[in-house]
């Protein structure tokens, strides 16, 4: 019987086609680009159900208004194709996912993980969709699944270390990843875990040697991966005011792959306002990234996504994002799984962003502080979910709302305590409150 490369009977027996499916496996656990080979020949083999399944999903992860139409076709020829019960199971988790049923996505996933614990490529799907939904346990305990048959793969590893992470375990996160370089030192999802551990516990300066002495393993990984082990770097960097080598990073890393891809926009919107939050002058970026998010038009796959590409639009002062923001309004009105993420989190986010973007800053901060609580429903990882919470800490001190102010910085404080922009912005705020003792004290942490 053909196997494929992870060990799980496959019907496929055309060599080249069988190639093509490990080439998926492998490119989507590890992130290289490889993945996509499949879309080459999978028109010469209609009647394979796994084939089609995983050209659909490479569709799908486009995440655009435009995917499903693209993944369709490829969804109902797996339907329709003959195949072993896993591969069914690929085929109905893609036609789910086309037809916009996530939870019912999630259920499948979930349920495959517990039967065919060894298909890390479907696992490794279900966490996808959980962390879109802001489920942290759900991610950990879809990957948990898979421990005891693939406990020698390395992606697994990783896959349940920034499950852990998100749910703020950070010792077992870490020794997770840790496991997982000890299998394989190359493995890009398992730096990235551990990049956000070092974020989270402050360790920034271990955390820019460490992501340095491995940045070299990300130069041949497909856009995002390579985007986005770079961005954490970027973070680090920011933390040390090491603003030239930051600049640096998006110039040479972040910007500049796929610029029409939606985590790479994402990626260089978010890096920018953080740039600009700690007081670089970033000169005129903006206008590129927001030419690419501008012909995204009003995109509301995601209200993660869609929000940053709000932010993008409205620093750049494209008439898009008037567009843009009636369609978070019209999608927040739209019943659907998810629609109270939408009317609930992301609408006042949506609008708290618009005010900011007007310099209506105490207006920014009461809409941004009513989303912020219930963030984690739209999606993403705490790190990106942080420049949110920047946008609020800027409206805070732009409103002269100081005391609020000097609440979040001192609890941000707490895992990033030398961090050099974010005591600077402490001594001008104890300076403004009158507590000078305060300010001289964030200011010596700025000096030492």
């Amino acid at each position: 019987m053909t196997k494929d490369r992870l060990g799980n009977p496959i019907t496929a027996t055309d060599p080249a086609l069988v190639a093509a499916i490990d080439a998926f496996i492998e490119g989507f656990l590890a992130y290289q680009p490889q993945a996509v080979t499949i879309l080459g020949l999978i028109d010469q083999h209609p009647d394979s159900c796994l084939g089609n399944a995983y050209a659909g999903m490479l569709y799908m992860f486009l995440e655009a208004p435009m995917a499903p139409d693209l993944a369709r076709p490829y969804a109902e020829r797996a339907l329709q194709a003959a195949g072993n019960e896993r591969e069914k199971a690929n085929a109905q988790v893609l036609a789910a996912w086309v037809a916009g049923d996530i939870p019912r996505v999630v259920q499948l996933a979930e349920q495959a993980a517990q039967q065919w614990p060894g298909d890390l490529a479907l696992i490794k799907l279900g966490q996808y969709h959980l962390f879109n939904l802001g489920d942290a346990a759900g991610m950990l305990r879809v990957a948990l699944h898979a421990l005891r048959h693939a406990e020698d793969t390395p992606y697994l590893h990783g896959m349940i270390a920034f499950g852990y992470e998100q749910c703020h375990l950070m010792p077992e996160a870490e020794a997770a990843a840790r496991r997982a370089l000890e299998i394989e030192p190359t493995d890009p999802w398992a730096h990235h875990a551990l990049a956000h551990v070092m974020l989270t516990q402050g360790r920034v300066d271990e955390g820019i040697a460490f992501l340095e002495s491995v940045s070299g393993d990300w130069a041949d990984l497909n856009s995002f991966m390579h985007t986005h082990n770079w961005w954490h770097l970027a973070l680090f960097y920011l933390s040390r005011d090491r603003m030239a080598d930051a600049l640096a990073v998006y110039d040479t890393h972040v910007w500049g792959r796929e610029k029409d891809y939606s985590q790479d926009q994402i990626g260089a919107a978010s890096l920018l306002a953080r740039m600009e939050f700690a007081g670089v002058d970033v000169g005129a970026r903006w206008q590129d990234v927001a030419d690419h998010v501008a012909k995204r038009g009003a995109d509301t796959t995601s209200p993660f996504l869609s929000l940053q590409y709000l932010f993008a639009l409205e620093r750049a002062q494209r008439p898009e994002a008037a567009t843009l923001l009636e369609a978070i309004e019209t999608r927040a009105a739209t019943p659907a799984h998810d629609r109270l993420a939408w009317e609930e989190v992301a609408l006042p986010a949506a609008c708290g962003i618009a005010a900011h973007a007007r310099g209506e800053a105490a207006l920014a901060a009461r809409l941004l502080g009513r989303a912020l609580p219930r963030l984690q429903e739209i999606g993403g990882s705490h790190a990106q979910r942080d420049f949110f919470e920047q946008i609020h800490l800027d409206a805070l001190i732009r409103a002269g709302a100081l005391s609020a102010a000097q609440q979040v910085l001192e609890l941000r404080r707490g895992y990033d305590p030398t961090g050099i922009p974010l005591n600077r912005q402490l001594a001008q705020v104890y300076d403004g409150l009158g507590l000078p003792g305060e300010a001289a004290r964030a200011r010596a942490r700025i000096r030492a």
